[in-house]
Parts: C-alpha cells; sequence; structure tokens
C-alpha cells in the first residue's frame, strides 16, 4: 500500500478550508488515515473513493461511537478536532448538516479559544511587568482573539441565517 505524509499548517477559523482539502485529497485517491500535529498520513485509495470530515468537540467515545454506525470510520483526534471518513458508495458523508449543530460547533470552538487566548493575556501582561518576555504571550492573544473573532463572525451569520428560515 501506497502511503506519504504531508505537513501543513490551517488556521483554526480555517477549518472549512482543511475539509475542502482533505477531501480534494481523496478525490484524487490519497485518503487521510492518520493525523498528527500540522502532519496527515495519507493511503492510496481509488480516486472518490472516501470522503472524510473533521469537527470540533471533545473526544468522547458514544459519539465517535454513533458516526462509525453511519458507517463512518474514526482516524483519530488532534486536541478537540476529531477525523472521520466514509466510503462514498454509502451516500453523501455529513457532520453538522443542519444550521443548529453548525452554530454548536462554532460555539465550541469559542468555549476552546476564550479562555486560553485571556490565560495568555494575562501571562504576558505580568511577564511584561515582572521581566519584560511577555511579548511572544500578547501575540498569542493577539492571535486567538483575532480567530475567537472569526470564529463568532461565522457564528453571528449562521444565527442570522437561523432567523430569515423561522
Amino acid at each position: 500500500m501506497s502511503m506519504k505524509r504531508v505537513f501543513k499548517w490551517f488556521w483554526v477559523w480555517e477549518f472549512e478550508k482543511e475539509d475542502m482539502w482533505l477531501n480534494s485529497m481523496a478525490a484524487d485517491g490519497w485518503t487521510l488515515c492518520q493525523i498528527g500535529w500540522c502532519t496527515y498520513w495519507f493511503e492510496k485509495t481509488d480516486p472518490s473513493a472516501y470522503e472524510v470530515r473533521l469537527e470540533c468537540r471533545k473526544p468522547d467515545e458514544a459519539y465517535i461511537s454513533f458516526v462509525k454506525d453511519t458507517g463512518a470510520e474514526y482516524i483519530g483526534h488532534m486536541m478537540q478536532w476529531l477525523y472521520f471518513r466514509r466510503k462514498s458508495e454509502l451516500g453523501h458523508f455529513e457532520l453538522n448538516s443542519d444550521l443548529d449543530s453548525r452554530i454548536e460547533q462554532l460555539n465550541n470552538m469559542g468555549r476552546i479559544l476564550l479562555p486560553i487566548g485571556i490565560l495568555n493575556l494575562g501571562i504576558g501582561l505580568m511577564n511584561l511587568r515582572y521581566n519584560g518576555l511577555g511579548g511572544i504571550n500578547l501575540i498569542c492573544a493577539g492571535v486567538l482573539a483575532y480567530a475567537y473573532g472569526r470564529i463568532q463572525g461565522k457564528r453571528d451569520e449562521l444565527q442570522r441565517e437561523r432567523q430569515l428560515h423561522e
């Protein structure tokens, strides 16, 4: 079996881009089989044999089992991101197919980003005051604040869309 490893970085707010990239790889016959920190392992398969999905939520055995019952395979997780694949012959594979579940996924992402950002801000300010080395934490806090804003913007769009359909 032919395998390849790809190192690639996606920002947290680019999860849709990551999903599209993983599925374009699968369409080319390289299906995700293992996940690591900014590292993806692919195995050679028939082109478009699989669809790949990722979701932000705690790795919960009951949920993983539920998704597996749809015919999907659990590939693994990286922090709070779960990765699944399913054979295309089983039909379209979608996680978070309705507005409420998509909004909840974005809320999950916000619940992760906000406390880490606040913690980095606090540590950065304290380090600047005492030893002047808080710059890295402040940069991290800024990036996390930006990510939080992007995620909340996507959530707000979905909430407006939901209101239009009610």
